[in-house]
């Protein structure tokens, strides 16, 4: 009998929005309902790229705006292996943040371009 695919769900909202909250209730009640779900967040810390987000968000480092935006997109890339491999084992994934908010939060923040003519 094959296995369904999981459910790949994402959450996108600004800090304190009650994202992570509901994210955990959603897994919660798919679980009670037989459906196997497991939680992501982003960005992910643990990860070696993860770690560099995180220093920068704490204030530990100092990059450049263009090479956070590129880290917050590679952290996703890191994992998309795992989670394709979770979402063809039939795991649903509820995700607290992906794509959607490194748009957003990148465009929120004013860049200066230097344009050569």
């Amino acid at each position: 009998m094959a296995c369904k695919r999981g459910a790949l769900i994402v959450l996108e909202g600004v800090d304190k929005a009650g994202k992570t909250t509901q994210c955990k209730k959603l897994v919660q009640a798919l679980q009670q309902s037989g459906r196997p779900a497991e939680m992501m967040r982003f960005p992910d810390r643990s990860t070696t790229i993860g770690q560099l987000i995180s220093a920068y968000l704490e204030n530990k480092s100092d990059l450049e705006d263009h090479t956070v935006h590129l880290l917050f997109s590679a952290n996703r890339w890191e994992l998309v292996p795992l989670m394709k491999r979770k979402l063809e084992q039939g795991i649903s994934l509820v995700v607290d943040r992906y794509a959607f908010s490194g748009v957003a939060f990148t465009s929120a923040k004013p860049v200066s371009l230097l344009l050569l003519v």
